[in-house]
């Protein structure tokens, strides 16, 4: 079926920007675009199937203003729907490849499961398993048995001197830890030995996979003809490859390259672009339904700059942290060894990859504390976050705090407001974590490839539709809290305010209120604490 599509005219004298907006905008699209994308957004029904959409605001050469929508990749399956912009592929060489393509990758894939499925592999990476933890916990058993011997050698030592015997019976203990190593060994050695052929057949079947599901993506990719609004056209995977890339999968199937090519073959100018998600997030997380995002730099970002050759667009706005008053950093505890400092929301912790932005907590404490050595910062607050931050003014300080945090014995408690109300009063959420390649600084959700991610939770207070917590992360990946407040598989609920995992506001309403950890140099246990300003 051809997708005929005729753009949704607009009324006349209706207010266009004079330049394109750039596809990379960080700050959001123009208001014609808004307004094109929620007229949109009424007509799309609730779904379970979470995607990128886009509207494009285009001029035909009469000066009529126009609106063409567009999906990402596919919609319930098809690549085109009546009232989308089409797949801009070589449909008949796509028809060539890809039923044959799909089923040799299938085929891969059935033989991949069927190996990983298989009973004696999972029998024995069980035993390999048990193995282990039983050695550990014998190896464990056995030096803290020969701890209390060498205590008890060494007070014998004070009482009646050196003796052979007690010689002797530490060249015993090490013998005995040297024989229990080699059974180890040998007893390791056997289980991995019946194990490795079995993992090996799956690695070569993985790796065949690999290599089908590589070739027919090239194949695929040969399919695209990237064309530009200067007439210059140039194949997907030599545009790439310039730039000493291979395509990602999925490149050339997003909502703003299908607007673009649309635009193209009908001669139409692009005025305005928008693209936002809708539906349920994706598995990890990030998304957030009617939010704008910028197009994506990973797959689009060497794809749309050719194909927007001969267009006037403007440079992309990048979020910048506001400009804050130079004034000193509020402190909140402060002795000859450490200090804890209340940071505002808006300041970087640290100086970031941005030279334009020389304003930091480290900047000003450099300043204020020109004598004090070592990396000052004992742990950092996102640039969002506002509350306390420990710092160390002697490099001993720093190592003694940096093995606290290191041993998590450092307890933090955050206070935030959630958008909706929470249906229970407490829990634990632990959802792994991973930074989100195509999308940095986001972070994603990730069972497989992410570091484990541990937050306690306890609601606080409901009010107007939101809910206030208390949040104690028992581990410190980056943007772990907002994460697991906005992702499904934590609570489901964004923190207010927060740009990349929810909604913008005027501020994030997330607070470090509490610290409480050992002075390195008293041993005393303190606890400071400095309540959230909203």
């Amino acid at each position: 079926m051809v997708n005929v599509l005729e753009p949704t005219w607009l009324p006349p004298h209706t207010l266009a920007p004079a330049v394109l907006g750039s596809p990379f905008d960080e700050l959001g699209p123009p208001e014609l675009a808004r307004k094109a994308a929620w007229v949109l957004q009424r007509s799309l029904p609730a779904s379970t199937e979470g995607k990128m959409y886009g509207v494009l605001v285009v001029r035909e050469a009469t000066g009529r203003l126009g609106v063409v929508c567009a999906f990402s990749g596919q919609l319930a399956g098809r690549w085109q729907v009546p009232g989308f912009a089409p797949p801009w592929f070589d449909h008949h060489a796509r028809h060539r490849v890809e039923p044959a393509g799909e089923l040799a990758v299938k085929r891969a894939t059935a033989l991949v499961d069927r190996l990983r499925e298989a009973p004696p592999l999972a029998e024995h990476r069980a035993a390999l398993s048990a193995l282990q933890q039983r050695q550990a916990a014998d190896r464990q058993a056995l030096r803290e048995r020969h701890q209390a011997n060498r205590r008890a050698r060494h007070a014998e030592r004070e009482q009646t001197g050196p003796r052979p015997e007690l010689d002797q019976r530490s060249r015993a203990d090490k013998a005995e830890l040297r024989r229990a190593d080699e059974a180890w060994a040998l007893e390791l050695t056997r289980v991995e030995g019946a194990l490795a052929p079995l993992e090996r057949r799956l690695r070569a079947a993985e790796r065949l996979r690999r290599f089908i599901s590589q070739r027919v993506m090239r194949q695929l990719f040969d399919t695209y003809q990237v064309p530009s609004f200067s007439g210059r056209r140039q194949g997907l995977l030599e545009l790439f490859a310039a730039a000493g890339r291979v395509p990602p999968s999925g490149t050339g199937d997003c909502a703003a390259p299908k607007l673009l090519a649309f635009a193209i073959a009908h001669r139409l100018q692009p005025v305005a672009l928008a693209e936002f998600w809708w539906g349920p997030p994706p598995a990890g997380g990030g998304r957030v339904q009617g939010t704008f995002y910028p197009a994506c730099t990973d797959k689009c970002g060497p794809l749309l700059p050719l194909m927007l050759e001969g267009v006037e667009v403007s440079a992309p706005r990048r979020f910048a942290p506001p400009r804050l008053p130079s004034a000193d950093l509020e402190l909140v505890y402060q002795d000859l060894h450490l200090l804890v400092l209340d940071k505002p929301p808006g300041l970087l912790s640290v100086p970031g990859t941005d030279a334009s932005v020389d304003d930091s907590v480290l900047a000003r404490l450099r300043r204020r504390y020109p004598h004090a050595l070592g990396p000052l910062l004992v742990h950092r607050l996102d640039l969002d976050t506002s509350g306390l931050l420990l710092v160390a003014l002697d490099p001993d300080t720093y190592r003694a705090l940096q093995r606290q945090f290191l041993q998590r014995t450092v307890s933090k408690r955050y206070v935030a407001w959630l958008e909706g109300e929470l249906p229970g009063e407490q829990g634990t959420i632990d959802a792994a974590l991973r930074g989100d390649l195509d999308d940095r600084p986001r972070q994603l959700v990730d069972p497989v490839y992410g570091k484990r991610a541990v937050t306690r939770w306890q609601v606080l207070e409901r009010r107007d539709g939101r809910t206030r917590v208390a949040l104690w992360p028992l581990t410190g990946r980056t943007h772990q809290l907002r994460v697991h407040a906005a992702h499904p598989r934590g609570l489901d609920a964004p923190i207010v305010g927060d740009r990349l995992y929810g909604h913008a506001a005027e501020r994030l309403l997330l607070h470090a209120e509490a610290l409480e950890f050992e002075h390195p140099v008293t041993g005393v246990r303190l606890r400071v604490e400095r309540q959230a300003p909203f």
